[in-house]
């Protein structure tokens, strides 16, 4: 039977459809087979960060009220076929399926995949209780911020009420330049505070606002990237492997480094 795992977070817009559409590919590139299902019903994303959306004909509520077959809706990706999207309606509302109806679509798929991933609306309201009523596992997304935390550690919360025990932490958009200096939350801070086993640590990296408007995911770059490498390094933790994170600390400064600075704060 597949693993069930949602990805969710309190607050929006923290990298958690980013985090599921890498992180399915990530499984899937190491030979898992992988079906991604978009929750979010009425502001669906993940089928552009993974460059699909022209590609959707059908969505989970045709699929529901018997209007297609569950594999007519399921859009295969060509670069990764082992990686299929579920994808949500995009002109309906987050009520627009119930919990139990969600138990239903996982329960379709559950025979056939590796790892089923749910996109989780933000926030904690009815699209997020739909989200988590099948899941078996939880990945929290955050970044290092108070708010985000907060939030976190309600969503948190609210996945062990709904007898989802098992839960791993993704800190995302960390940046260690600013940690060093006391301007940013540490992730041995958000650590201390959320109180659940970290799965993986992903710097803040420009080419994830390139690869999200290209919709191609970072793992599949040929170009490799720190969070790139993050996302692929928390694929093989989920599997079991023992993966030692990334060094994000700045490295010294050298002499060349220095005058550099020098000179480019002279040109000014």
């Amino acid at each position: 039977m597949a693993r069930i795992i949602v990805v969710t977070s309190g607050k929006g817009g923290v990298g958690k459809t980013t985090s599921t559409a890498n992180l399915g590919m990530a499984l899937a590139k190491r030979g898992r087979n992988v079906a991604v299902i978009d929750a979010d019903f009425g502001l669906r994303n993940l089928d552009l960060l993974l460059g699909l959306e022209n590609r959707i004909v059908y969505t989970a509520l045709e699929v529901l009220a018997g209007e297609c077959r569950l594999e007519q809706a399921l859009v295969k990706d060509k670069r990764q076929p082992r990686l299929v999207l579920l994808p949500a309606a995009q002109t309906r509302m987050k009520d627009a399926i119930s919990a139990e109806q969600m138990k239903q679509l996982v329960g379709m798929l559950g025979a056939k995949y590796d790892y089923i991933l749910i996109d989780s609306p933000a926030g904690i309201e009815q699209g997020f209780q739909n989200a988590i009523a099948p899941a078996q596992e939880g990945i929290i997304v955050t970044t290092p911020e108070i708010a985000a935390v907060r939030d976190a550690d309600r969503v948190i919360g609210l996945l062990e009420a709904n007898n989802v025990k098992k839960i791993k932490l993704i800190v995302n958009r960390i940046r260690p330049a600013m940690v060093l200096a006391n301007d940013m939350m540490s992730v041995q801070d958000v650590r201390e505070i959320l109180a659940i086993p970290l799965l993986g640590v992903v710097p803040d990296d420009e080419r994830v606002i390139v690869s999200t408007n290209r919709g191609e995911p970072l793992v599949l770059s040929e170009t490799a990237s720190l969070a790139g490498t993050a996302f692929d390094n928390i694929a093989r933790r989920l599997e079991g492997e023992k993966v030692e994170f990334l060094d994000l600390n700045p490295r010294p400064e050298n002499f060349f480094t220095r005058l550099r600075k020098f000179l480019n704060t002279k040109i000014m």
